[in-house]
């Protein structure tokens, strides 16, 4: 199992898991990114580190889990703990998942206010203008 890890791949996996949809990413990476940008990053195996840590800070993500994502290894370290009689239970999670849950959802919520916000600004920049002329 010597396969690469395919950072746009991962890249596509956390965004799906926030719910964020691939026009939302390209807006908060700025003007020169679009929808078709994001699909052809998310076919790339490697991805510029300096990219992944953009992307990154809009997902909440750390880079690390970009590069080192493997679905195999995660599947195989599920799959024999649950075969293993000897895993042992952690009744005292380091985090909660409902509590990360509701994290995750309020960055949305804020991300999505702050593009109905900046929509609201150009349309009134534009307003303006056409008044103007």
């Amino acid at each position: 199992m010597n396969e690469k890890i395919h950072h746009g791949r991962n890249i596509k996996r956390f965004r799906e898991m926030m719910g964020i949809k691939q026009e939302a990413l390209a807006h908060e990476l700025g003007a020169d990114w679009s929808q078709k940008k994001i699909s052809l990053l998310e076919q790339k195996e490697e991805v510029e580190e300096e990219l992944l840590r953009q992307v990154g800070e809009i997902l909440r993500i750390p880079v690390e889990a970009f590069q080192n994502f493997d679905e195999e290894q995660a599947i195989t370290v599920i799959s024999s703990t649950f075969n293993d009689n000897s895993a042992v239970v952690n009744n005292n999670p380091i985090f909660h998942p409902i509590d990360k849950l509701i994290q995750l959802h309020e960055e949305k919520i804020a991300l999505y206010e702050r593009m109905l916000k900046e929509k609201d600004e150009m349309m009134e920049r534009l307003e303006r203008l056409i008044k103007g002329k």
